[in-house]
């Protein structure tokens, strides 16, 4: 049986579809069979980073609402052998959709892929409920900007009052040189502020905007330069799967407090703080 994960957050433009898409892209390289669905009814952008919107015949609407089989919706990725899609509509849907539908989805998704990862719409109304509706592993995706730390507090509150066990957290954006200068929250800073086991951290990268405008995954083109954010999804993807990945201190801080942070191994995809 496969695994369901949601990429959520409380503000929108933290990067969950870019995460989604390089994390479901990094699985796929690992040998995993991946489906990535698009629940961001109305603002799909998943076909359009993956540069899939041209293929696109029918849609998570359409399934969901019984005008087509979940076959005839799910995009393989030629790139990717192993990765598929199922896009979202770019139209809103005026009836409610129904949660229960998603959960079958779901369920016949997990027989036929190991991994089925959620790019989820921004904060915390019917797409939230949608995106959280039968998942083994919710992603609380931030970058380290005040506002962004705030809103995924929010959603990790709402998700606790639920008793959902398996959260964690991905900080992404993360700029060494702001941390430095003392512009921007450290890792185990708001890591503590969150109070998350964290999964990961995505740094800063100017060739993810470059890889987004082409419609490509940063992870594993063939001909292009290695990168530091790739290396970033590549650890993620391989801590979703269960290899003891460490988190590194990207600072190197020599403070007490950051090298008892950045000693500790993942256990279970996270690292406990």
């Amino acid at each position: 049986m496969g695994e369901v994960i949601t990429f959520t957050s409380g503000k929108g433009g933290v990067g969950k579809t870019t995460t989604t898409a390089n994390v479901g892209a990094g699985l796929s390289l690992l040998d995993k069979k991946v489906v990535l669905v698009d629940t961001d009814i109305g603002l799909r952008n998943l076909d359009v980073v993956m540069g899939l919107e041209n293929r696109i015949l029918y849609n998570l609407v359409d399934v969901l609402s019984g005008r087509c089989r979940v076959k005839q919706a799910v995009i393989r990725d030629k790139r990717f052998p192993n990765l598929s899609i199922i896009p979202s509509s770019c139209t809103k849907e005026k009836n409610p959709i129904d949660l229960q539908k998603m959960k079958l989805l779901l369920q016949d998704l997990r027989e036929d892929f190991d991994y089925i990862l959620i790019d989820s719409p921004a904060g915390i109304d019917q797409g939230f409920s949608l995106a959280t509706a039968d998942v083994d592993r919710i992603v609380v995706v931030t970058t380290p900007q005040i506002a962004a730390i705030h809103d995924a507090d929010c959603v990790l509150q709402i998700l606790k009052k639920q008793k959902r066990a398996d959260v964690c957290l991905l900080i992404n954006g993360f700029r060494r040189h702001m941390v430095k200068d003392g512009d921007m929250l450290d890792v185990p800073d708001i890591c503590e502020l969150l109070d998350a086991p964290l999964l990961g951290v995505v740094l800063e990268d100017e060739n993810i905007i470059i890889a987004q405008n082409h419609g490509e995954p940063i992870m594993g083109q063939k001909g292009s330069k290695h990168t530091i954010s790739e290396e970033c999804y590549r650890n993620i993807a391989g801590r979703i799967a269960g290899e003891d990945i460490p988190i590194p201190d990207y600072i190197r801080s020599t403070g007490i407090f950051s090298r008892l942070f950045f000693k500790k191994k993942v256990s279970g995809g996270v690292v406990n703080v």
